[in-house]
C-alpha cells in the first residue's frame, strides 16, 4: 500500500503542552503502522505573523503551507480557549484554505483546564467542514487535562485509548471518498473577497 502521512497541526504555544503531548501519542498511535508517515506541525516553532490577506506568504506560511498539503489526514490539535479553540490555530488555519484541506481527513482533538471542552471541537469541525475537508466522527476531549497525565505521559488509560484510536483512525481513513461537497464549502469565499 502506498504511504499515508498524517499530520499533528498543534494549536498550543506553551512550553510544557498537554496538547503537543497528546498529539505526539496520536501520531505514535499512527506510526504503529508500517505505511505510515507522521508529522507533528508544532506552531511555536514556526514563524506565522497575524493573517493579513494582503500580505503573501510573510514568516514561515510556506512551510505551513507545504506541510499541510501534503498530508493525507491533518490532525488539529488544540487547548479549550474560552469555549473555543486556540488563536494560534485560528491563525494558521486562516492561512490554510482548499488547497490544503478539501478531500483531506480531518481528525480533531482538544484537552481543557476545566470541564466541558466539547465546544471547541464543534468549532473547529465547522471550519473543517468549510473548506471541504472528511472530519472524522471519532474525536477527543479531554477534560481536567492536568489530572490525566504524569511525567508526560497520558496515564488515564481511558483517555489513552481515545487519543490512540483516533491516530489509528487517521491512517485508517486517510483515503476515504468523501462526501459531496458541503454547502458551506460552496459557497465559501475564503479571505479573497
Amino acid at each position: 500500500m502506498d504511504t499515508v502521512r498524517v499530520a499533528a497541526l498543534v494549536g498550543s504555544l506553551r512550553e510544557d503542552s498537554y496538547t503537543r503531548l497528546a498529539c505526539r501519542r496520536a501520531l505514535a498511535a499512527a506510526d504503529e503502522y508500517d505505511r505510515a508517515e507522521t508529522d507533528l506541525i508544532d506552531l511555536r516553532r514556526l514563524d506565522l505573523p497575524v493573517y493579513d490577506s494582503d500580505r503573501d506568504e510573510p514568516g514561515d506560511t510556506g512551510e505551513l503551507l507545504d506541510r499541510v498539503e501534503r498530508a493525507d489526514s491533518i490532525l488539529l490539535g488544540s487547548p479549550n480557549y474560552h469555549g473555543s479553540y486556540s488563536s494560534p490555530l485560528k491563525n494558521a488555519l486562516d492561512y490554510c484554505g482548499f488547497d490544503e484541506f478539501e478531500n483531506t481527513t480531518v481528525g480533531l482533538l482538544v484537552v481543557a483546564g476545566g470541564s466541558f471542552p466539547t465546544s471547541a471541537l464543534d468549532h473547529l469541525r465547522i471550519v473543517a467542514r468549510a473548506v471541504n475537508a472528511w472530519v472524522l466522527p471519532h474525536q477527543v476531549a479531554v477534560p481536567n487535562v492536568s489530572s490525566r497525565f504524569e511525567d508526560g505521559e497520558l496515564a488515564d488509560e481511558r483517555y489513552a485509548e481515545r487519543v490512540d484510536t483516533l491516530g489509528r483512525r487517521l491512517v485508517e481513513y486517510a483515503n476515504i471518498e468523501p462526501d459531496p461537497p458541503t454547502l458551506e464549502s460552496e459557497s465559501n469565499l475564503g479571505a479573497d473577497d
